[in-house]
């Protein structure tokens, strides 16, 4: 079976990526402005009003099954594990699956506190509070992560962190997976 050369290309560009730094890059300057266009075209998602009504009512009653949860019990946790799938079968979890196009290789919001509200698939961690890609969202303001290989995913992606926004103010964050080879 004959190769193209777009896949050579394609994989040599990912190689090259993996191969210039590790697990996390900068983006060449053509990749960085996709992910900017990409980042303004998901920014409607801060103010969705379905994420925004999930987060608020997360926030004001978080469930009390998971007021105890801890990133060891998370991790111990399988991904057919009923109450990991609930996060991805809830309404917001099956309304980010509605919004996902072939560019988003992860979705996942999480409340005020960093922890999950929903998501399109388990993520590496319970909370993100600590993480830049919520503390950033939590100010207001937009995050662009660099290129990496993503844990949960296996695949190199940006991720792209948003705010989620009652009125003017930051509620939530929403992280949004981007995959660099389908940029």
């Amino acid at each position: 079976m004959p190769i193209s050369r777009n896949s050579i290309v394609r994989a040599a560009l990912a190689f090259g990526l993996l191969a210039a730094a590790g697990s996390a890059q900068t983006l060449a300057p053509e990749v960085q402005a996709k992910v900017q266009a990409k980042a303004k075209q998901l920014s409607s998602w801060s103010t969705d009003p379905v994420i925004v009504e999930a987060v608020k009512a997360h926030n004001a009653n978080p469930p009390a099954e998971y007021r105890d949860m801890t990133q060891e019990k998370w991790k111990a946790l399988s991904v057919l594990d009923p109450s990991v799938r609930s996060f991805s079968k809830n309404p917001l979890g099956q309304h980010l699956k509605a919004k996902q196009d072939g560019q988003i290789t992860e979705c996942f919001v999480s409340a005020a506190d960093g922890t999950k509200v929903a998501f399109l698939a388990k993520t590496t961690f319970w909370s993100h509070k600590d993480k830049d890609k919520h503390k950033v969202p939590m100010a207001g303001k937009v995050y662009i992560g660099p290129a990496q290989l993503d844990d949960s995913t296996g695949l190199l992606e940006v991720q792209v962190g948003l705010p989620v926004l009652d009125g003017a103010k930051p509620i939530g964050s929403i992280v949004i997976g981007l995959g660099v080879s389908k940029l």
